[in-house]
């Protein structure tokens, strides 16, 4: 059935979402949770992804992961936001079915994985105990600022508030979080344009019940006192 047809598969009983409450892959899953009123149980598997229960789950031992039920899990943020919202009845609101701007949401989920998330951790994984790069750090901060951020400012928000949106939907969730990783070099933050973080704050001010999560991560970032945080950029 093509994704117009306005059916959609029966919401499964007893989901639960494993996630880890700074994780900013984690936060996209939550906040859909949340902001659509779904009825799934949200997990706090720190500590628990090397478990032998864990691993029998899933394999690659990652988090978020959405257990379906008691033999079937996924995981993959991307495809978790996906799944949530394809069988939530209100999912269009943050994953519209209309073909075209759902190939554009696809599409920025893809790029962000591909191109924009590849540039973080060596600026600030170092907040997880990470060993990161100071130098590495800065040639990928140079690849935002010279290609990424124009791409996110002048292409996907050109002539909307969100990605190619009037109203935030799954691509922006996987986009916003996982820029608060630059926070944890000061320098480099203040060398951010005022565009994109005017969208971060955009963004996350439009799901005001994951906020604490948000600001779990902000937290961890502004108080890295590791070697590198006060370097310029």
């Amino acid at each position: 059935m093509g994704i117009c047809s306005s059916s959609k598969p029966p919401v499964p009983s007893d989901m639960k979402l494993h996630i880890l409450p700074p994780s900013a892959n984690s936060h996209g899953c939550i906040a859909i949770v949340k902001d659509l009123g779904m009825d799934v149980e949200i997990e706090n598997a720190y500590g628990k992804t090397r478990t032998e229960e864990f691993i029998k789950m899933n394999p690659c031992h990652v988090c978020p992961t959405l257990q379906i039920d008691e033999t079937t899990a996924i995981w993959e943020s991307g495809a978790i936001m996906r799944y949530l919202c394809n069988v939530a009845p209100n999912g269009d609101k943050l994953y519209p079915r209309d073909p075209l701007k759902r190939a554009r949401v696809d599409m920025v989920l893809d790029w962000r994985q591909t191109a924009l998330y590849p540039c973080l951790p060596s600026i600030g994984y170092g907040i997880f105990g990470v060993p990161v790069d100071t130098d590495e750090a800065k040639e990928k901060f140079k690849a935002l600022q010279e290609e990424h951020f124009k791409i996110l400012t002048d292409v996907y928000l050109k002539d909307t508030k969100f990605c190619y949106s009037d109203t935030p939907t799954i691509a922006d969730l996987s986009i916003a979080p996982a820029l608060n990783f630059i926070k944890a070099r000061k320098k480099f933050w203040e060398a951010v344009p005022q565009a994109v973080k005017d969208y971060q704050a955009r963004v996350l001010e439009a799901f005001p019940g994951t906020k604490e999560n948000f600001d779990a991560l902000e937290g961890m970032a502004t108080g890295w006192d590791g070697e590198g945080n006060d370097a310029e950029p």
